[in-house]
């Protein structure tokens, strides 16, 4: 009896050691959060009455319905692109009547400058994807029409942005008749300072492009390669990812009565925890 009982007070010992024992931490990882292959056709003029909420996750489109409205938000018509803000000769406003489409499984942009004025620009936001602090965000895209005068800076920026002043990461970026480049903007800093990496290929080929932004590490990936790596200052904030297309901001302006087109086969976003 004497047995059995240090059998059961040993084996009750164990029980409790077990239930109070600590567990290891899980290891931070990547979350799947948001998948678009555009299966959804939208004719061009249905991404128009985008000035609700703006910049918030309960923004949208009026003229979007379904999965594309609750998925997609896009600047609204007449707000000023970077170079009119900078009060650039040539600068463009947001038009996303005019500039936005899907079709054929496939986001079409194309931006284009009329007869006189400026040029219609265009910016998309995944809204699953607005307000994160650190993921991960791929995308498939070539420029499928060339022109001088237009480029792309698919940019994390701030939610906040007096929590995380100068804070930004790009990529892809840069002029669409030049090279792809990545850049990322150390925060609490002038706004020259930042690392960049150019990746030496062209725009006009399909690439996919990914934006890896940990604590402290941010990461370039294009086609599989790694193209750039950054652990200085990095913003460490609530980011949204927005896929914003504009007037040039270097080299020869757009001409009249030009345009060019970039197609996105498909947007794909992960958090991290």
């Amino acid at each position: 009896m004497r047995r059995l009982v240090l059998l059961v007070g040993l084996l009750v010992s164990l029980l409790l050691a077990g239930l109070t024992a600590p567990t290891a931490a899980a290891t931070p990882t990547w979350h799947l959060r948001f998948v678009d292959y555009f299966n959804t056709d939208v004719a061009k003029g249905r991404f128009t009455d985008c000035n609700h909420s703006p910049d918030t996750t309960a923004a949208y489109c009026g003229g979007l319905t379904g999965s594309v409205r609750a998925n997609w938000w896009a600047y609204p018509r007449g707000w000023p692109d970077t170079a009119t803000q900078r009060r650039y000769a040539v600068g463009g406003y947001y038009d996303p009547a005019t500039t936005l489409w899907i079709s054929g499984g496939q986001l079409h942009i194309r931006m284009w400058r009329g007869a006189s004025g400026n040029v219609h620009s265009a910016t998309v936001v995944p809204k699953a994807l607005m307000g994160q602090r650190y993921g991960r965000y791929e995308e498939r895209f070539r420029v499928s029409k060339v022109a001088v005068g237009y480029k792309s800076a698919h940019l994390l920026w701030p939610v906040n942005d007096s929590a995380c002043p100068n804070c930004e990461i790009d990529f892809p970026e840069l002029e669409w008749d030049g090279p792809i480049a990545a850049f990322m903007h150390h925060k609490n800093s002038l706004g020259g300072d930042q690392d960049g990496y150019d990746t030496g290929k062209s725009w006009t080929a399909w690439h996919t492009s990914i934006v890896e932004w940990k604590p402290g590490d941010v990461r370039f990936y294009l086609d599989g390669s790694l193209v750039g790596h950054s652990t200085t200052a990095v913003p460490d904030q609530p980011m949204s990812w927005d896929i914003q297309n504009e007037s040039a901001l270097n080299g020869d302006r757009a001409a009249l009565n030009s345009w060019a087109q970039m197609d996105i086969a498909h947007v794909k976003g992960w958090s991290w925890s």
